[in-house]
């Protein structure tokens, strides 16, 4: 009986005493941060892998995005406030946004475009049209309904809810943290599968699909608790009217500009003649506030580069961790892994031992140090780059040419490129690195192995490497010339793998996995093909003897190799690999220093900068605050453009590094400003002007009553 008081209970307009409406917003909360970190998460790989921008270009648009996404919640809030009030503008929003991630679905699907089914789309144009505007009605939809969720929540408790309204936003916090790390998990696997109809290639309509699905789910557990809301009626928006006092200020300080007038104590008094008092005193709190912000957006500037440079560069490392396979965009798990920890540690060891010490760590001071670490995050980034760049091979500029050797023959040979350029002996499967030539000098090649001896007239093109595979013996000897056409290290981690038939027999069918390399004729060569990072798989081939195989070894990530077949009989199956490109050798692992670095900057920085804000803030304009905030981040990845773009650094480390300085720079001016900041109780402030509107008021009633009486006189 009890079982079914309880079941009963909670199918009431409350449940365990909280409104039965808070768990279809918790729900819907939860999809909706799965939807949008799920995709963003794997947004610039897109743009670079898929629509195939370089890492500028990618990291330009990744951040013009996350700055809408952040400027258009000022944008909901007045939609929500003026018009159509909170419930209607989440719907009406969330449709928009749904729409925004199916088109981000359809923009990646590769076969849309694929009429000859060569793998790239034939018109990269139309992804890129679609892309953008997936983009921009995302940033529409996921901007505009960000300051209405919290608020509707809130709005569901009654006068007497305070704990339960207090229990509420901390599930609410939970359900984005839960949303954000679990997607940040999952969208990066979905992306590393293979998928299409004509060709696979990397999955990037699920990788987006299945955030979009999410959206939609979160859409329809909305509406479905529509009937147990309340819905407050829209009742004006306060930054409307903040905005209007303060332009009014402006503008009838501009008018009265001439000595003639009397200055007055502040700017903001100019409104008195249209606004009263209460405004114009909670408008110069507000100000008051907003101007520390003006050094804040510096901080997100490097904060959100962890979706697009940190990732970037994760894609240059191995993220082999043993029994796991790390994807380049899985390592932002770090930091919502790390937040969920750092939180709970800051309030309960960091923060009293700092008290115990005697040390007054006041919430602008805690802002300060959050800078300072982010700064420092970045320096460990630009370390951790410098390591990366060492092991990045030096490929041939426009004038020059690379040449690798390769001894398959069974005698010693010398080559030396004329004229008396550069000379090298090569034992039997020897092989050289890539030697580097001035085109322009490179004229011939001589080649002498016992009493044979051969000269060879070369013209290669410049910016290229190239393989020359010799083969003698005591009676001939033969050469080889392999175009590499390979002038990068391999992206996304990806392996390049060719073979060299060196046995006397033709091999058909040679295979590597699941990729043909087609016949190949005794002292001859395929093509590159690109193959998955990480794996190992199974070389076949066939000669008139039979199947020949064996397991490969692991390539590792970012490798480029030349397997030599020397022998296929039977169960023998003779094979030499000769490394072109090595694999990536940094580890992924490197990057959890600058991940946890920058963790605790934001630990530090965004939950204190939101409770400063909140109490240095009245009551009714906490959402202009709030705006503010969103508008800091804003600004801070439109920074990330204009630094990017200007600076022309060509080394990666240097970018970094000047972040670095710049925030380290913004840091000093920040504590400055802070030093000179006075806190306020706006709580004593507002009662103040209670106490003086009760005085006014008073005195009006008695000067009206003395007025009724001498007119009565």
């Amino acid at each position: 009986m009890a079982k079914l008081t309880l079941f009963v209970s909670c199918f009431q307009p409350s449940c365990f005493g909280y409104p039965v409406s808070i768990f279809f917003i918790v729900v819907n909360e939860f999809c909706e941060r799965f939807s949008y970190y799920g995709m963003r998460a794997v947004l610039v790989l897109y743009f670079k892998y898929f629509l195939r921008w370089d890492d500028n270009l990618s990291t330009a648009i990744y951040h013009t995005f996350v700055a809408l996404c952040y400027l258009t919640p000022i944008l909901g809030a007045i939609i929500a406030d003026s018009w159509l009030g909170k419930f209607l503008t989440i719907v009406s929003l969330s449709v928009v946004y749904a729409l925004g991630q199916g088109v981000m679905a359809i923009s990646s699907i590769n076969d849309l475009t694929d009429a000859n089914r060569d793998g790239s789309p034939d018109n990269i144009q139309l992804h890129i049209a679609l892309s953008m505007i997936g983009l921009i009605l995302i940033a529409l939809g996921t901007g505009g309904i960000k300051p209405c969720v919290s608020a509707f929540g809130g709005d569901q408790f009654d006068d007497g809810q305070e704990k339960q309204r207090s229990s509420f936003f901390s599930i609410f916090y939970l359900s984005i943290n839960a949303g954000s790390l679990i997607s940040t998990i999952i969208t990066p696997i979905l992306r590393a599968q293979e998928c299409g109809i004509h060709s696979k290639q990397q999955c990037y309509p699920l990788a987006f699909g299945v955030p979009a699905a999410l959206m939609v789910v979160s859409l329809i557990v909305f509406v479905a608790g529509s009937g147990l809301y309340k819905k407050a009626k829209p009742q004006g928006n306060i930054i409307i009217q903040v905005s209007k006092c303060i332009g009014f200020a402006i503008k009838n300080r501009f008018r009265h500009r001439s000595k003639e007038f009397p200055k007055r104590e502040h700017w903001l008094d100019w409104a008195s003649e249209k606004y009263d008092k209460r405004l114009i005193v909670q408008t110069k709190m507000v100000l008051k506030v907003l101007f520390l912000y003006i050094p804040l957006p510096m901080f997100w500037a490097l904060f959100d580069q962890q979706g697009s440079r940190w990732t970037l560069q994760a894609t240059t490392m191995d993220g082999n961790f043993g029994a796991v396979q790390i994807q380049p965009d899985q390592m932002q798990t770090v930091n919502a892994i790390l937040i969920i920890i750092m939180v709970p540690v800051m309030d309960t060891v960091i923060y009293p031992l700092i008290r115990k010490c005697k040390i007054n760590f006041t919430p602008l001071r805690k802002i300060t140090v959050g800078m300072f670490l982010a700064s420092m995050a970045f320096v460990a980034a630009a370390l951790v780059q410098v390591q990366i760049d060492k092991t990045i091979p030096v490929f041939p500029t426009a004038g020059q040419s690379q040449i690798k050797i390769i001894n398959l023959g069974t005698s010693n040979a010398t080559v030396r490129f004329g004229p008396q350029l550069h000379s090298v002996n090569l034992a039997p499967m020897e092989w050289t690195d890539y030697v580097t030539f001035e085109t322009s000098e490179l004229q011939s090649v001589n080649i002498t192995s016992g009493s044979q001896v051969v000269n060879e007239t070369i013209m290669l093109p410049g910016g290229e490497r190239h393989t020359l595979g010799i083969k003698s013996n005591a009676t001939y000897i033969d050469t080889m010339w392999l175009f590499d056409n390979v002038t990068s290290k391999p992206e996304e981690g990806k392996n390049l793998v060719r073979f060299i038939n060196n046995s006397p027999d033709i091999l058909t069918n040679i295979t590597l996995g699941d990729t043909s390399f087609g016949t190949l004729m005794p002292f001859s060569a395929s093509n590159y093909s690109l193959f998955t990072g990480g794996r190992r798989d199974t070389i076949t081939a066939i000669n008139h003897l039979g199947l020949c195989s064996v397991l490969s070894k692991s390539f590792g990530f970012g490798s480029a190799y030349t397997v030599v077949i020397n022998e296929c009989s039977g169960t023998d199956f003779s094979i030499q690999y000769s490394e072109d490109i090595p694999p990536n050798s940094v580890h992924m692992a490197l990057q959890i220093p600058q991940y946890f670095i920058l963790t605790c900057a934001e630990v530090v920085f965004s939950v204190t900068g939101l409770e400063f804000s909140y109490s240095q803030a009245p009551s009714n304009m906490k959402s202009v605050l709030q705006a503010g905030w969103l508008l800091t981040v804003a600004v801070g990845n439109i920074i990330v453009l204009i630094v990017a773009g200007a600076s022309k650094l060509s080394e990666q480390w240097a970018e970094y590094v000047l972040f670095a300085a710049l925030l380290l720079a913004v840091c000093i001016i920040f504590a400055i400003m802070a030093y000179f900041y006075t806190y306020i109780d706006p709580n004593e402030v507002e009662a103040q002007l209670e106490e003086e509107e009760k005085k006014a008021k008073k005195a009006q009633a008695i000067y009206e009553d003395d007025t009724e009486v001498v007119s009565q006189m």
